[in-house]
Formats: C-alpha cells, sequence, structure tokens
C-alpha cells in the first residue's frame, strides 16, 4: 500500500479537488491510502473562531459562517445537486460546532480548540469523498479518530502507538479503492477528540505508513519537492533531488518547513521511503528521502524564520545559571508549551529563540519574572544554514544586527534584527 497526504493548498478551491481527484486517477488507486487536510487556511480562520468564542466576542459565529459558507461554495462548484446526502452531512458538521459556540465556556480553551478546529478536516474529507466518488473514483471514506489513538494533550496530542497500529490494522485494508481520511486528528480512550500539533496532516501519513507497512508515502506540496531554501526569501533556492532521514531530519528540526519535524521518525524506523512532490507538477519525482547514507556533498541549506523573539533570563542575586535553574526553566517552558529554537548560556545568563506569538508566551513570561530578571527582543529573524561557507553567510549578514550566534562543524544559527 502507498500512502497519500495532500495539505489545504492543494484543495484551496474546487479546481484544486479535480486535480487531486486526477492525480489519485492515475496513481494505482486501489491500494491507496489518502490523507488530506482542512481547506487552504481553514485551520487559521477556525483559530481565530476559538480566540472570539474565548474573549466573549459576538463575532464568534460570524467568523464561523464565512468558514461555512466557503466550504458550501465549493461543494456547489463541484457537486451542484443539493439533493445529494453531502450537502445534509456537511451541514450536520457545521451544526456541531454551532452548539458548541451557543454553550457556556465550561472546558479549557485546549479542549475546545481541539474540538472545533478539527472540523476543518472532516469537511474537507467530506467533500473530498463526495466529489471522488461522483468521478468515479471509488472512495470510502475513514473517520480517524477510530483509529488514531491519543492521551488528552489536546492541541499535541501523544499517540499510543500499540492501540493505533492495531486499530490501523482493523480499520484499512488493500484492494477496497481510495481510503481517505483525516490529517492532523486523534481520539482519546474517552473519544474525545484532540489534534497533533499545526501541520500534523504529516505526521499522520507518517503513523499510517508506518502501521501498516506501506511501501511509500508522497507529501504532494506546492512546491517541486524539497528545496535548499524558501524560495520567498532566497533567489538561489534549488530542488534537492535526495535526501538521507538523517539530514531531513536535521533540516525539519530548525525549522523547514516542507515537512513536519515528527514525520520522518515513524518512517525511519520502517525504512519506508518519503516522496515530496509537486501537485502543481505531478509528473516530476520530487525528493526521496529513505535510507540513512554516506551523502555525498550537499548544498547549504537555509532556514530562515521570521516573528522570534529572544529572551535572556538572569538570577536576581547575580548568581550563576546553574543546572537547577536550567530545570526550572525548562519546566515552566514545557508546561507553557513553548518550543525553544535556540540556546545559549553564559555564567550569569540564559537565552533562548523562541516563535513569538503563543498565546500562553505571556503567562510564560510572568511566571519567570517571578524568579529571574528577563529581558526581551521581538520581532527578530532566526536564520540556520546547514553546510554553511562563512563567506556567503557573512554576505547575506552584512548591514544586519546581529544579535547572538553559534556554529558547529555543519551548522550556523544567527539571530539578528
Amino acid at each position: 500500500m502507498k500512502v497519500y497526504k495532500f495539505g489545504g493548498a492543494s484543495i484551496k478551491d474546487a479546481e484544486g479537488f479535480r486535480n487531486v481527484c486526477s492525480i489519485l486517477q492515475r496513481e494505482s488507486p486501489n491500494d491507496l491510502v489518502v490523507v488530506i487536510s482542512a481547506l487552504g487556511k481553514t485551520t487559521n480562520a477556525l483559530e481565530e473562531v476559538v480566540r472570539a468564542y474565548y474573549n466573549d466576542e459576538a463575532k464568534a459565529k460570524d467568523l464561523f459562517n464565512v468558514v461555512r459558507k466557503h466550504h458550501f461554495d465549493i461543494l456547489q462548484e463541484l457537486i451542484p445537486n443539493k439533493s445529494n446526502d453531502v450537502y445534509r452531512a456537511l451541514n450536520n458538521l457545521f451544526i456541531e460546532v454551532e452548539w458548541i459556540l451557543e454553550e457556556d465556556r465550561k472546558e479549557s480553551f485546549d479542549y475546545s480548540y481541539d474540538q472545533i478546529v478539527s472540523i476543518g478536516e472532516f469537511a474537507s474529507t467530506t467533500i473530498a469523498a463526495a466529489y471522488f466518488n461522483a468521478s468515479g473514483l471509488q472512495t470510502k471514506w475513514l473517520d480517524a479518530r477510530e483509529f488514531i489513538k491519543t492521551d488528552e494533550k489536546f492541541r499535541e496530542a501523544t499517540v499510543d502507538w500499540d492501540k493505533t497500529c492495531s486499530l490501523v490494522n482493523q480499520h484499512i485494508h488493500q484492494g477496497v479503492g481510495v481510503q481517505l481520511t483525516q490529517g492532523f486528528i486523534g481520539c482519546t480512550i474517552e473519544n474525545f477528540t484532540t489534534t497533533l500539533g499545526r501541520e500534523g496532516s504529516d505526521y499522520t501519513a507518517a503513523i499510517l505508513a508506518h502501521c501498516l507497512d506501506a511501501e511509500s508515502v508522497a507529501i504532494w506540496k506546492d512546491v517541486d519537492g524539497v528545496l535548499n531554501a524558501d524560495p520567498r526569501y532566497f533567489e538561489h533556492a534549488k530542488l534537492i533531488p535526495s535526501l538521507s532521514y538523517h539530514e531531513a531530519i536535521e533540516m525539519t528540526y530548525y525549522g523547514a518547513t516542507v515537512i513536519h519535524p515528527k514525520t520522518l521518525k515513524p518512517l525511519q524506523n520502517k525504512q519506508i521511503p518519503l516522496y515530496v512532490r509537486s501537485f502543481k507538477q505531478p509528473d516530476k519525482i520530487g525528493t526521496l528521502i529513505h535510507t540513512d547514507m554516506q551523502e555525498t556533498e550537499l548544498p547549504a541549506t537555509w532556514v530562515k524564520k521570521v516573528n522570534q523573539m529572544l529572551i535572556s533570563i538572569s538570577a536576581k542575586d547575580f548568581s550563576f545559571i546553574a543546572e537547577e535553574h536550567l530545570e526550572d526553566i525548562f519546566n515552566v517552558l514545557s508546561c507553557s508549551r513553548i518550543h525553544v529554537n535556540m540556546m545559549q548560556n553564559s555564567a550569569l545568563s540564559f537565552s533562548i529563540c523562541i516563535d513569538d506569538g503563543n498565546d500562553k508566551l505571556e503567562s510564560c513570561l510572568e511566571q519567570l519574572r517571578d524568579k529571574y530578571k528577563v529581558r526581551t527582543n521581538s520581532d527578530l529573524e532566526l536564520l540556520t544554514v546547514r553546510h554553511y561557507k562563512d563567506g556567503e553567510v557573512n554576505d547575506y549578514l552584512a548591514n544586519k544586527n546581529v544579535l547572538l550566534d553559534q556554529r558547529s562543524r555543519n551548522t550556523i544559527q544567527v539571530i539578528h534584527e
């Protein structure tokens, strides 16, 4: 079996659905498991709905109605016959969220987030299954909550691998056409919907491939494959035809967004190759990520992360930042679900670079300020270059105010304004 994953950019409009259907029809559809994300930008829009709901803003329902209308507009373009059962099914999904928005806020933000935001994947796959079947592509819709089992860490749930693998093999079988399910979504033992973290649909594809001992995984993107830089920021970006798991994991760890960081390990453990291909140019092979190997010289890989914050932490009594301080600091970060992109310590200070904008950031900073002196710099950029050459990096950083940098044998990281 093969596992394919299509992200929101591939189904942002009706033409996107048609294109995905065309790709599947030519790709041995009897042995395909297909994972689909929410429509492009829908997760962001639903996040705004959740925030409005928790801020007691009347606009929550208005924001949600915009999302609802967008889905029905696309559905009507794909399947004009409104007597088709898919209209009722889609409407029932949205009614579930409308019920939530009418209730008092009794549950935690993270719990409500997962119940509301997850509707994006259910809506997109409901439309996709109906359209694929109407187009002659035999498609079975599957509810990911039936087999992706997790703990109760809402918004970033941990997979129960034993239960999940057992259930995946009970629900997914060969030779029954396209089996279509949602990315990003899981379920607790008590049947509460969870999510696996932003961009978690790639991870879902890897989970299914691991459990099914799949032949391969293909992630279909709006780029030709894995590039050595983001073309939005770097003109020299070029395709990397082949990568080892090790190198790909390093790239995703430092922030390369073409693959979700948690995706690669389940595939590496079973030596399942991963293809990154373009849904815009499906005839091209893209990038192959496979068995660890001795790689020849790789091009410098540039990763730029914007909207960064530098936090410098020091003891109020000017004592050394020792192991007990670091343990305390990381406990606060962990409880706030703050991911560290770079860190550096001196005798009296410990500095970290994080993504700004986390909704728990202010609370995290308040906890740190209770015990430490804390300074912050916002609106920064973090540049990471693998296999760097000093001349290239120095040219890029010319006229930029560098606040912190680190260099190892293969990697340089620089925080700058």
